[in-house]
């Protein structure tokens, strides 16, 4: 049997806006309207998921989906740097910020490495590959950058080098050990079904 996961990205939050790491704020006003304008192009699914963060959650509920928060889906934990802009990250702990965003296996910040978010994810999409049918989930963008990682068999260190705009849906399709990528489209455009 063929397993369909589709990802979607959350919808933009303050936090987002100014380039800093996410403190749990809600979505903004336009994420919120981009994502229920986006409402009827998310394809059916038997399993419906999010991560456990704030602006998932909003997500789902904007485009109209029940989903049930799931742990496996959190984005990195970024321990210390939660709430900061990136930049006073930077101008603080320049040293920490450069190792973190080159070594996978690092968290400077005493939060979740790069490494162990990908193997977290990967485990959790080769038990969907097992299961079959189509799950939609709404996860932080640093879980759709872990499934890349797997599916395409890539380096850990890549992870940085992939961009996923919000209110995107990436997909993958096939079962567990062999999966197709279907890349971040936006909700609305091209459909996922």
């Amino acid at each position: 049997m063929t397993t369909r996961v589709t990802l979607i990205a959350p919808a933009t939050t303050p936090s987002l806006r100014r380039a800093r790491f996410d403190d749990g704020d809600s979505l903004d006003d336009a994420g919120v309207a981009r994502a229920m304008a986006a409402a009827g192009h998310v394809p059916a699914a038997g399993q419906v998921l999010a991560s456990p963060s704030t602006r998932c959650r909003e997500t789902a509920s904007a485009l109209g989906l029940d989903a049930t928060g799931t742990a496996e889906l959190a984005g990195l934990d970024v321990g210390r740097w939660r709430g900061r802009a990136l930049a006073d990250v930077g101008g603080a702990e320049p040293a920490a910020l450069a190792r973190w965003l080159a070594d996978p296996d690092a968290a400077p910040h005493g939060g979740t490495s790069v490494r162990d978010l990908c193997e977290r994810v990967a485990r959790w999409l080769e038990r969907c590959g097992h299961a079959g049918g189509r799950t939609v989930a709404v996860v932080e963008p640093e879980v759709v950058r872990a499934v890349v990682v797997h599916v395409l068999h890539v380096p850990a260190a890549a992870f940085w080098r992939l961009d996923v705009p919000p209110l995107t849906a990436t997909e993958v399709t096939g079962r567990s050990g062999r999966w197709n990528l279907r890349l971040g489209h936006p909700l609305g455009s091209t459909s996922a079904h």
